[in-house]
């Protein structure tokens, strides 16, 4: 008997969603940082055992209040989620208010298997834990609670245990040596957004997106070359810096990452363009691959 199904991630921004699928994978798909926001797209990532294919998918946070047509499509990736999985992980915190309750309701009166994702107990009162537990459990009977610290690797055996246990028999959907359904293209370009992220403050990471133009490998060597596209000729100079000493550290850091994550020498170039308005231009957004 075989087993196999998708498993969605939902939840706020920065409830840890990307750091719970990175650990479940063992590998570094989505972004990481302190900042909201951070996933923009659904990103598949699988693991395989002998008689088993978990597909996951991390989704962008849920935007309350969507300020521009990338935000709508960020959460439309959450209303496909809700539909096109085997298991859905709602993932939360303690003492964290969850009000979408259109997402409770569908999610109660659906037939899909739902385990809710208690985060952060590792910097939580334990009282405070239970007590969210209980109510999580109140509020939705059918569902598996789990309390975890995905940063610490606390309780992901149990999530991944759980998850197995309710797998539907199925042959499996990818090949069994497939990591992820996206291209090294699109893991370039999260790795320099994150270095964006990390290094520039305000408004520049979320005006920011990033498109690899040309991506060259050969036996000893990748070249890449990287586009940055901002919204504003001010947000370009502060992303270039001082004779460009900022762009020269984020194009640092980022190649040091690929490197690691491709596991061959990378040049890399990347320069800035201005694309006003990009976050409400559909044509630019299906660029950017917004549409997929």
């Amino acid at each position: 008997m075989h087993k196999a199904g998708f498993v969605n991630i939902i939840g706020y921004p920065n409830v840890g969603k990307s750091t719970l699928m990175n650990a479940m994978v063992g590998e570094k798909l989505s972004i990481i940082t302190s900042k909201a926001q951070t996933t923009r797209h659904r990103i598949m990532g699988m693991v395989n055992g002998e008689d088993f294919q978990i597909v996951y998918s991390d989704t962008p946070g849920i935007v309350k209040d969507p300020s521009y047509k990338m935000h709508q499509l960020m959460n439309s990736y959450i209303s496909t989620a809700l539909k096109d999985a085997d298991i859905i992980i709602l993932m939360t915190e303690p003492k964290l208010q969850f009000t979408e309750r259109e997402i409770i309701e569908k999610l109660n009166s659906s037939d899909k298997h739902i385990i809710v994702v208690l985060n952060k107990i590792d910097v939580s009162n334990q009282e405070a834990v239970v007590m969210d537990m209980e109510s999580w459990q109140k509020r939705m009977p059918k569902a598996d609670i789990v309390p975890v610290s995905a940063l610490n690797n606390f309780n992901i055996q149990k999530v991944i245990e759980c998850i197995i246990d309710k797998l539907p028999e199925h042959e499996p959907y990818f090949p069994k040596d497939e990591l992820t359904d996206k291209s090294m293209r699109f893991f370039v370009s999260e790795i320099i957004r994150e270095k964006i992220l990390l290094n520039y403050k305000k408004e520049i990471p979320y005006s920011a997106e990033v498109a690899v133009d040309q991506y060259k490998e050969d036996e000893k060597l990748i070249r890449i070359n990287a586009i940055i596209y901002v919204s504003r000729d001010s947000q370009k100079a502060i992303i270039l810096g001082h004779q460009g000493s900022s762009i020269k550290k984020t194009a640092t850091a980022a190649r040091l990452d690929i490197e690691e994550f491709v596991g061959k020498k990378v040049f890399l170039e990347i320069t800035v363009k201005v694309s006003k308005d990009w976050r409400d231009n559909d044509s630019t957004l299906k660029q950017f691959g917004y549409d997929q």
